[in-house]
């Protein structure tokens, strides 16, 4: 007996395409203000300017590649103190422990960049196509020349906000009006046209065709956000005891929240026709949602027609869901967020920003690095004094040239009777270092031959460099090398 054939599973499924509708209220205010903010700090920030002497560009945010430094206004950050950058990263971290834990995926519905581009496109597809049943009807409707022209206007907005997306991004990392003209005159580095290319690509895809594919399948914080939220974390949640049954409401007829049997849900799918992700928060909490809150926007203005009270979809927390269900009043939202864990994390961020602030204003102006020369290690002068050489760099990390004065000690502080500095070079021992450069040069000690230091062996002294302009002063420990090792 023959078997029948059996289709095998399906392990793929189209896309379905996502059409939100236009919703009124304060949290889609509040996305347009995030959207505003943060792309206006995107785009505008190459362009500010900040005076940095004759050798840099005049840029007041600035990642110099070439020299390894980065620069925030007044702050100049040299590759060996990538500690700060480190450190904020770390504080980037915290703060998404931190507001992940007390308010949910927070981040992904207002400020992440897939979710602020994504609104934009959104936004230039409404203006050009229509609102929610416009764009169902277009999409379904056979190709015609309307319909292409719609699609080639929508679809050209769409470029042109992802050519400067990749514009602004490349604008970073060299003097912004410079590269601008470079860029038009077809003068830049290849680099940077490869750079803004994948940088528009990406941005025209996945703000405008992959959109919640971005959220779903590429992003990984969905599948761990889960260990940091609890029955305490304020996340958008519809309240099933309040609108179930869900159904039709004929004018003036009781509900849950009048005393009556049926729920305040009037099944009018407003909640489904706004989310950006296509999914039903009546279904319960889902990977897939953002916590945009957009629901709770459409949900409300609904509750407001019909005549119910607000809130059957809202921020809540599922610690209170027993008291709600028993008709009782919830925790207040502060008792929620302050508890062990957000302090926890609150601490350990503003402990890490307050140690960076501390060490930026803390740190010198200037560095010293002294090596010795160990092949010989000494050098016996003609008239028997004893030469030591070593390896100076001095890094001027100040915006102005500054002249240093170098001298040596002994380690508590005493000057050393019989010993000569000099510099290669050099007249004396000043050295003149260009602003925003590294002094590197060979540093000479001569012991008389007499001297404790010359006739000993190895001895601990401290060389000192000294701001002669700032006064500000810094030393290093370093060994001499005498005879009588």
């Amino acid at each position: 007996m023959s078997q029948p054939d059996i289709d095998p599973p399906q392990l793929y499924a189209a896309r379905e395409p996502i059409f939100p509708r236009r919703v009124y209220g304060w949290y889609r205010n509040l996305k347009w203000i995030i959207m505003a903010v943060t792309l206006g700090i995107y785009y505008i920030t190459p362009w500010i300017r900040w005076d940095r002497g004759p050798n840099l560009p005049d840029q007041a945010v600035l990642v110099d590649l070439a020299n390894r430094r980065f620069f925030f206004f007044w702050i100049e950050i040299w590759p060996h103190e990538f500690y700060f950058v480190a450190g904020l990263l770390v504080m980037a971290g915290l703060g998404l422990f931190l507001f992940t834990s007390a308010l949910g995926r927070v981040w992904c519905g207002y400020a992440c960049p897939q979710t602020v581009w994504t609104d934009l496109f959104i936004l230039t597809e409404r203006w050009v196509e229509g609102d929610r049943n416009a764009r169902v009807r277009l999409w379904n409707a056979p190709w015609s020349g309307h319909k292409l022209r719609l699609r080639l206007t929508k679809w050209v907005i769409w470029l042109l906000i992802a050519v400067a997306t990749g514009g602004a991004w490349i604008f970073y990392f060299t003097d912004a009006p410079t590269l601008l003209r470079d860029l038009v005159t077809g003068q830049a580095h290849p680099v940077a046209y490869i750079t803004m290319a994948i940088l528009t690509a990406t941005t025209f895809v996945f703000g405008g065709f992959a959109r919640e594919q971005i959220c779903i399948y590429a992003c990984p914080w969905p599948r761990i956000q889960a260990a940091m939220m609890d029955e305490d974390t304020l996340t958008v949640a519809y309240r099933e005891w309040r609108g179930e049954p869900r159904g039709k409401i004929h004018k003036g007829e009781a509900t849950k929240s009048d005393g009556g049997t049926k729920g305040d849900c009037i099944d009018c799918m407003a909640c489904v026709n706004v989310c950006p992700m296509g999914i039903d928060i009546r279904d319960g909490q889902q990977m897939e949602c953002i916590t945009c809150a957009l629901c709770i926007d459409a949900c409300d203005e609904i509750m407001d027609k019909i005549g119910k009270p607000r809130g059957l979809i809202d921020y809540m927390a599922l610690k209170d869901e027993t008291a709600e269900r028993a008709g009782a009043q919830p925790k207040p939202l502060m008792k929620h967020i302050l508890r062990p864990r957000t302090i926890l994390y609150f601490t350990l961020w503003a402990g890490i920003g307050v140690a960076l602030v501390v060490a930026l204003f803390l740190r010198s102006p200037f560095d010293l690095n002294v090596t010795p020369v160990r092949n010989p290690l000494f050098v016996t002068m003609s008239d028997g004094a004893i030469r030591n050489t070593y390896a100076l760099r001095l890094r001027n990390k100040q915006g102005a040239q500054h002249d240093f004065v170098i001298s040596v000690a002994d380690n508590d502080g005493n000057a050393v009777p019989g010993v000569v500095l000099a510099l290669e070079g050099q007249t004396g021992n000043r050295a003149s270092v260009a602003a925003d450069s590294t002094f590197t040069q060979r540093l000479y000690l001569t012991a008389a031959k007499d001297s404790p230091l010359a006739t000993g062996g190895q001895a601990e002294l401290t060389l000192w460099v000294e701001d002669a302009t700032g006064g500000v002063r810094t030393h290093i420990g370093t060994v001499f090398h005498g005879k009588g090792e």
